[in-house]
């Protein structure tokens, strides 16, 4: 089949739109005890890390579930596996909601919704390889990434409002009911594949998972992007994480600290629609990734050492446009140097080193704190080293074969 007489179903964007809305729902469910921690925490009467416990579940159940999920995309197909993590958002998020005022079954049910979420994520480039072709792949994976931000910004910033005006127990049984629509719509719209391919012929065989997992192991630009991936995501965790702690020192005030991290999550929304649609564009991945750990790192030196709020929301926006708009293209770029194997298997492998690198970053930062000012500049000049090898690590990287061969078919044409 000639590539540019490929049919491309504007049905694409409707799958798309019910995937993200899922991802969205997934995210806001977890990040919602964040903002009102210790709101929550007087409402259960339990630490402030017992409260914690909550969000940081979903970083550990991700670490034992995420090979598994990726086998059930890659073996039964992104629908089935989305509707199952779609369903454990669903139910556990209404159950949540309904037993609100114990913490204990809150607890319980954040692990259900916990469980859901690597049969959720895991699944963004393959539900990009299904139905787009490949010159959106990357816009596509940047919108599935942009949801995930979108779901984080919308829980930090609507929690508050709704536990201030309607109550805790209300809050958590709105964001149940949303859920458990946001499930039964994407299961009644989506569809595993477009009435013909939206790829040439071999670019969507995939090998076995575990096939794949070998082969990804045996692939030096992957694991050169595994090591990135671990570096940029643990870095984004940790300082989102610690971003109070991290200003406390030098008197910045809680709203400030808040707003920074607010204005990182919306730099990161804005760059993960901007930079794929111009990696797309120009059919190159690692130049992007490039740029993006360089400006990334360039806006952690800012929240290390501003002393200004100016410079602090400057410095927090560019480190979110530039490190967040990576991931998408990073797991495009993932997919593509490791076929054949399975996108699942690829996608999940970096969200895991993320996982494992954002817990290990968040004790480390807490470990290396100055015991009487509270100061977390070591920790952030480590990072910052961290990001420079990362950055060292991504020149290393090579361009997939399977975009430049689809760029010469389009010069000879």
């Amino acid at each position: 089949m000639d590539y540019e007489k490929l049919k491309i179903y504007a049905y694409r964007w409707v799958i798309l739109l019910a995937f993200m809305i899922v991802i969205i729902m997934n995210q806001l469910l977890w990040i919602t005890f964040a903002p009102v921690t210790s709101i929550a925490a007087g409402f259960y009467q339990v630490s402030d890390l017992s409260i914690g416990i909550l969000s940081m579940s979903f970083m550990v159940i991700f670490i034992f579930v995420s090979i598994p999920a990726s086998w059930v995309i890659d073996t039964y197909g992104y629908r089935i596996a989305v509707g199952i993590g779609a369903t454990f958002t669903g139910v556990f998020g209404l159950t949540r909601g309904l037993f609100a005022d114990n913490y204990t079954l809150v607890l319980f049910s954040q692990i259900g919704i916990a469980i859901g979420q690597p049969f959720i994520l895991n699944a963004i480039t393959m539900v990009a390889a299904r139905w787009f072709p490949l010159k959106e792949r990357a816009t596509a994976s940047g919108m599935g990434s942009l949801a995930m931000y979108v779901g984080i910004l919308i829980g930090l910033v609507l929690t508050p409002y709704l536990v201030l005006h309607s109550g805790f127990d209300r809050m958590l049984l709105s964001y149940g009911i949303v859920s458990i629509i946001a499930a039964g719509l994407f299961i009644a719209l989506a569809k595993e594949h477009p009435p013909t391919p939206a790829s040439p012929p071999g670019h969507e065989e995939r090998s076995l998972v575990f096939d794949g997992l070998k082969q990804t192991f045996q692939n030096r630009n992957f694991i050169l992007l595994m090591i990135v991936f671990f570096i940029g995501l643990g870095v984004f965790n940790s300082v989102t994480t610690w971003i109070e702690e991290i200003l406390r020192p030098r008197h910045f005030t809680t709203t400030q600290a808040g707003m920074s991290g607010g204005l990182m999550i919306i730099g990161g929304i804005i760059g993960a629609v901007i930079l794929p649609l111009l990696s797309d564009f120009y059919h190159k991945r690692v130049p992007f990734i490039m740029l993006a750990l360089a400006a990334a790192t360039v806006g952690l030196i800012g929240i290390t050492y501003a002393t200004s709020y100016p410079v602090l929301l400057t410095s927090s926006f560019i480190m979110g446009f530039f490190l967040l708009s990576a991931g998408p293209i990073g797991f495009q770029y993932g997919a593509e140097i490791a076929y054949p194997a399975p996108e699942g298997t690829s996608n999940g492998l970096l969200l895991l080193m993320g996982q494992i690198s954002g817990i290990a970053f968040i004790f480390g930062m807490d470990s290396y704190k100055a015991p009487v000012t509270g100061s977390m500049s070591l920790s952030l000049l480590i990072l910052i080293g961290l990001m420079a090898l990362g950055l060292l690590l991504s020149t290393q990287l090579k361009e997939p074969a399977i975009l430049s061969e689809n760029l010469a078919k389009k010069k000879d044409q």
